[in-house]
């Protein structure tokens, strides 16, 4: 072929312009890498360790904004997944909230579900591929009892879903009440609220359950969260771990409330703790709420590492 039909000819590389490394920025440098610890070595040698990149400097990033704020009397408060009780996160979070790092927690309707059976029973989580199978899936009865104490407790002393939940663990005596997030919020008087969703729980297929006590005791702990949210975004910080649609959804709507209520100047960080990135974490826990006031965080791994892993930065940093 003839190289004048050709639409491009080849370019010619003697004439790209060059420059010396010296005047270049680099994004890695040598000084930013892991480091081997020895085998003794205690936990800040370990997050000292990591390489100063990427998820591993963001997550000391975090710890070291939630440190400050709880220094700063500021709140440090979680919104938790029911799969943080399922996979036993339930001691570590109970030990942060007894150093006081851990200020307040908020679950969606299935929390309190596990908590209980967890609490009363010693266990929690059935198969339910088989129970679906036969219907008999959340039917066990003692779980919609309890969970029905619980309301008729908020209906009688007016008062929120989560209070009501750690006043009845506590009053029965529940055997297992030491594992009860739900018991060791009432017993330290910190803010522990429950958001349900009708239809999502098990207990709403049950026939002791009552919808509008429940609801209304949930709307109670709605505008607890606000009150919360109050105090959070003047330079306090939030984590959600794995819940990936109500209590984002809920928690924006509670930080609305707060800022219309007492604006001024907001300053908040916030973080996302989830195995897979799910889009309202993401744009309601860590981008919109810290837009153009702080920062946010997002963060990928299994709960049962990930969040055993930031407790213990927490409590190194934390005296």
């Amino acid at each position: 072929m003839n190289t004048n039909d050709r639409k491009y000819s080849p370019v010619d590389l003697k004439r790209v312009k060059r420059y010396s490394i010296a005047k270049r920025p680099n994004k890695t440098e040598i000084a930013a890498f892991g480091k081997p610890f020895n085998k003794t070595a205690g936990v800040k040698e370990f997050f000292g360790s990591l390489p100063k990149f990427l998820k591993a400097e963001q997550l000391n990033e975090f710890i070291t904004l939630a440190v400050k704020a709880r220094r700063d009397n500021y709140p440090f408060h979680l919104l938790l997944g029911a799969h943080t009780i399922k996979v036993g996160l339930s001691p570590i979070i109970i030990d942060l909230m007894k150093r006081e790092i851990v200020t307040g927690i908020s679950f969606n309707g299935a929390g309190l579900v596990h908590d209980l059976e967890l609490a009363f029973f010693g266990g929690t989580s059935e198969d339910v591929q088989a129970g679906l199978a036969d219907g008999s899936f959340g039917m066990v009865r003692e779980t919609g009892e309890l969970y029905a104490a619980v309301i008729k407790i908020a209906a009688d002393r007016e008062t929120g879903l989560g209070e009501a939940a750690g006043i009845f663990i506590n009053g029965e005596k529940a055997p297992h009440r030491q594992h009860s997030l739900f018991a060791a919020a009432q017993k330290m008087k910190r803010p522990a609220t429950i958001h349900i969703g009708i239809g999502t729980d098990i207990v709403n297929q049950h026939p002791d359950f009552d919808a509008a006590a429940a609801a209304a005791a949930s709307y109670v702990d709605f505008r607890i969260l606000a009150a919360v949210c109050t105090r959070l975004d003047r330079g306090g910080v939030l984590a959600n771990i794995g819940s990936a649609v109500i209590l984002p959804e809920v928690f924006l709507k509670a930080l609305t409330v707060a800022r219309n209520l007492n604006p001024g100047r907001s300053r908040l960080t916030t973080a996302n703790f989830d195995m897979l990135e799910h889009y309202r974490p993401r744009v309601n826990v860590v981008t919109r709420p810290t837009y153009k006031t702080g920062k946010g965080f997002d963060f990928r791994g299994h709960h049962e590492i990930m969040i055993p892993l930031l407790a213990w930065g927490l409590k190194a940093n934390y005296k």
